[in-house]
């Protein structure tokens, strides 16, 4: 094994994704300065639930016991959409992007640069450009908040994604900003972990994303204790699709389904009340065959094919017991780690409880993933070397099959895993390109 210096845990490559171990602290001026800014500079005016009509059909989806969340962070689309049976509306690191590179923000910028040097005349560009992104973040967020009377799901900017420090004093700052509206996404890293778990300890409500398993989110259950957590079905599928793996269809729903099931257990035996988000929704049969699901995350897409199937209200029945079939083809899934997405075992229980029992507020990252190694599951949070983990970076949301197969066949890496760090290099190239736009505006 080569030298832990030419190595990068769990990361796309260290130029990419730098870290900002200079976070200003949430209670900090410059963090309440900056928090005034966003509040001034949303001016949409307070829409009311009751304003908006009802549908038979998205009610009948919610007596199901499904919370229904839109995915998207276009206005317009939104609108078209939009019902008071609907409470959120989720966005991320592409979706924000999309808003930004239409340039409706293009003005604002400016502003929020010089309020930032005036607040801080040392703010170096890399500090005042993440600065500027979490105020587009916030700023758009409150926009979908008054616009809908919704709650909404604002996101971590990438760079901060494997310093548990940044990431909890970023996440008190959303938090600060909107309380009673704002839903703060932390990603999948071992540093997530911790900084969702003192988030949570003060309150804050998370949506833990970029997750791909009922291991993973038995893990950040126990561990970060969200409101929510994710599976991002429709990228399992692909991946299963595009390796020529079985037919593609099911395992996202499948390992959805189970990974709700692994939650109400932990509900029952604990008292943790996780909820199950099923996320990266590709069509409207995935929402027909998962009714009764904690929640969705709907693109407007998928949510406009839920309507066409034209389904009567009689029709719309909770699903979550009817387990698909998956057809793996010839893959031998114990062997090539393909079980990964919806078994939970023992022994995976062991580390769980191993990491669980470290203080968030004193552990780091490497005590997380010492702890998983040190219990049979150091295949979660892969140890790539810098080339391993540009090639992450190159290969876009899916993970390519063979790159990876000898790594998973000798429990070095997973393929849970595996799309989690495809799925965070994949949003970091996006958050990259809002930078970007940023750059060139101040």
């Amino acid at each position: 094994m080569p030298p832990e210096t030419d190595r990068t845990r769990d990361s796309i490559p260290p130029s990419s994704n730098p870290t900002m171990t200079d976070a200003p602290r949430h209670d900090s001026p410059l963090a309440k300065t900056v928090a005034a800014f966003c509040q001034q500079n949303d001016t949409t005016a307070q829409q009311q639930r009751d304003g908006f009509a009802s549908s038979a059909t998205w009610a009948a989806v919610a007596k199901t016991g499904t919370g229904l969340w839109l995915d998207t962070g276009d206005v317009d689309a939104a609108q078209a959409l939009w019902t008071r049976d609907m409470v959120a509306l989720t966005t991320n690191n592409t979706l924000l992007n999309k808003e930004v590179q239409k340039g409706i923000y293009d003005e604002l910028v400016p502003g929020a640069a010089a309020m930032l040097r005036e607040a801080q005349a040392d703010i170096g560009t890399d500090q005042l450009v993440q600065e500027i992104a979490f105020i587009l973040n916030a700023v758009h967020g409150l926009k979908l908040v008054r616009t809908f009377d919704a709650d909404v799901s604002v996101e971590l900017h990438t760079a901060i994604s494997h310093d548990a420090e940044a990431s909890y004093q970023y996440g008190k700052r959303f938090h600060s900003i909107c309380p009673d509206r704002f839903i703060v996404k932390v990603p999948l890293t071992p540093a997530g972990l911790l900084a969702a778990r003192r988030l949570h300890d003060d309150g804050v409500r998370l949506n833990f994303t970029l997750g791909f398993s009922a291991r993973q989110n038995w893990l950040i259950a126990r561990v970060a204790q969200p409101t929510w957590c994710n599976v991002f079905m429709g990228r399992i599928n692909s991946f299963l699709a595009d390796s020529g793996i079985g037919d593609g269809k099911n395992a996202g729903e499948k390992a959805t389904l189970a990974s709700q099931r692994q939650l109400r257990r932990l509900r029952d035996e604990t008292g943790l009340d996780v909820r199950q988000i099923g996320a990266s929704i590709r069509s409207g049969e995935q929402i027909r065959d998962l009714l009764g699901l904690d929640v969705f995350t709907m693109p407007t897409a998928a949510a406009k094919g839920f309507l066409d199937l034209g389904l009567a209200t009689g029709d719309i029945q909770d699903r979550t017991a009817d387990d698909p079939a998956v057809d793996l083809g010839d893959a031998a899934a114990d062997a090539d780690g393909l079980n990964c997405f919806w078994e939970t075992t023992q022994e995976f229980g062991k580390a769980v409880d191993a990491v669980a029992a470290l203080d968030a507020k004193t552990a780091t990252a490497a005590d997380v993933t010492a702890a998983l190694a040190a219990n049979g599951a150091g295949d979660l949070f892969p140890d790539l070397t810098a080339d391993e983990a540009t090639r992450v970076a190159s290969e876009g949301k899916i993970p390519v099959h063979g790159s990876w197969i000898d790594r998973v066949r000798a429990g070095t890496a997973s393929w849970d895993g595996m799309l989690s760090l495809a799925a965070l290099a994949s949003f970091t190239q996006d958050q990259n390109a809002l930078d970007d736009r940023i750059r060139g505006l101040v």
